[in-house]
């Protein structure tokens, strides 16, 4: 097995650290997508998994800042 393949058995904790890191993002991300009223980022975000790179592209540059 290749190190990629290893890191992503349900029994590696760094399994669970991906896991835990993609959701911290995608609830931060959602979040401000909804209370922008952003529809389309909302349901992208909320589709699209890419263990918080997404996430982290649509809050450094695509949400409305205040």
């Amino acid at each position: 097995m290749n190190n990629i393949t290893q890191i992503l058995q349900p029994g590696n904790p760094l399994f669970y650290l991906v896991i835990a890191w993609a959701v911290v993002w995608k609830g931060i991300a959602l979040w401000h997508a909804a209370r922008n009223r952003q529809l389309v980022w909302y349901i992208a975000l909320l589709i699209v998994n890419t263990a918080g790179i997404l996430e982290i592209a649509y809050l450094a540059f695509f949400r409305k800042k205040k």
